[in-house]
């Protein structure tokens, strides 16, 4: 049986949560906010499959970075959309969920780059 891989669970489940707000967004007619959160919010897990499935730890660290920087923008666009109040929404949950990304993406780009020299 496969070890559970914490980064692969946490950016799967929180694109899911992602893919909810976008909706309840949209609902209330935000569609530009919304539409870049979608796609920044989605694309870490999406870059961190493509990582763990990397031809060699140069490209692990490569795919690990655009995770990282993508989890940096969806944690500008939560901000964004909370300091704008366009929508009365309590975004905590979400910004704490993409600073927990935030951290673990770092720690294992540098502790990659770190072990490749």
């Amino acid at each position: 049986m496969a070890k559970e891989n914490i980064i692969q669970t946490k950016t799967f489940s929180f694109a899911l949560t992602i893919i909810a707000l976008y909706k309840s967004l949209k609902e209330k007619n935000e569609f530009i906010l919304s539409k870049q959160l979608l796609r920044s919010g989605t694309s870490i897990g999406a870059n961190v499959e493509e990582a763990l499935a990397g031809q060699s730890r140069k490209d692990f660290i490569a795919k690990m970075s655009i995770a990282s920087k993508e989890a940096r923008e969806t944690r500008y666009w939560l901000r964004l959309l909370q300091s704008s109040q366009i929508h009365k929404t309590d975004y905590s949950s979400y910004l704490k969920d993409i600073e927990e990304i935030v951290n673990i993406l770092t720690a294992i780009v540098k502790t990659s780059q770190t072990s490749t020299k």
